[in-house]
């Protein structure tokens, strides 16, 4: 089975000329542009989502310098306080910002009782989404907030098998969710996999999560192969490319 291209919808870069706040004492090691570069080279990486980690705060610089160097088929997913102006979202817009990320399970980003009203303003100024990093466990008691969202996906399938059955709902309901971390997850991916794209074919979004910060395992390749191996073309190419592609809507897009 040929690999199809990948736009990689989870991506950490770490650049120790911006500024870096310890979450629950950790502080990350350096990974930069050139680092991910060399990674992700043998993979067919065509683009992808650069994601602001708990680490980072509110700091745009790093990820306006990693978009720079990326290039135009690389997007952000930023956080935000609450005060943010109109006029600041729309510069991160231009300059290739697509989401803002609420950090539930580590911290670093607006509190969810912002969650509603930043969702709204940056969706009607500039069509961006919300991701959310949550233990699914956490989903039930937000089901009716997260379900009157724009658009919303949720990090590495959730994380947990035991709050899956409140994700799947949300999926029914539009959610995107990202197959990334799989080796944060204590759930069967291959089935997970499955499951969620029965319900909506368009909803899963491939990305490599790299450098796994923090995560018990690291991202292999064979991740990649995982996801075809379970889901077949051509599905496959649409949770590895399409699906992310269409969602992220990077300023130009790749070429499969």
């Amino acid at each position: 089975m040929s690999r199809p291209p990948v736009f990689d919808a989870h991506l950490h870069i770490i650049d120790p000329r911006f500024p870096l706040v310890a979450n629950q004492g950790y502080l990350p090691p350096a990974f930069t542009c050139a680092d991910y570069r060399v990674q992700t080279e043998p993979l067919g990486v065509a683009g992808g989502a650069v994601v602001s980690g708990s680490f980072q705060g509110f700091d745009q610089g790093y990820l306006l310098d990693a978009l720079r160097q990326l290039g135009s088929g690389y997007v952000g997913v930023t956080q935000l306080p609450e005060s943010v102006t109109d006029a600041e979202i729309l510069a991160l817009d231009r300059a290739g910002v697509r989401a803002v990320r609420f950090n539930v399970r580590r911290g670093g980003s607006a509190d969810l009782q912002d969650l509603e009203r930043l969702a709204a303003r940056v969706h009607a100024l500039a069509g961006w989404h919300i991701e959310l990093y949550i233990d699914s466990v956490d989903l039930a008691g937000l089901d009716a907030r997260l379900r009157r969202l724009p658009a919303l996906s949720i990090d590495h399938l959730g994380l947990s098998r035991a709050g899956f059955p409140a994700l799947l709902r949300l999926v029914e309901h539009g959610a995107r969710v990202k197959a990334t971390g799989f080796g944060r997850v204590d759930l069967d991916v291959r089935q997970a996999l499955r499951e969620i794209a029965a319900i909506n074919p368009d909803a899963l979004l491939f990305g490599t999560d790299l450098p796994s910060t923090r995560a018990p395992r690291p991202f292999s390749s064979a991740d990649l192969g995982l996801v075809q191996e379970t889901l077949g073309e051509p599905l496959a190419r649409r949770v590895l490319f399409e699906n992310a592609l269409a969602f992220y809507r990077p300023r130009v897009l790749p070429s499969a």
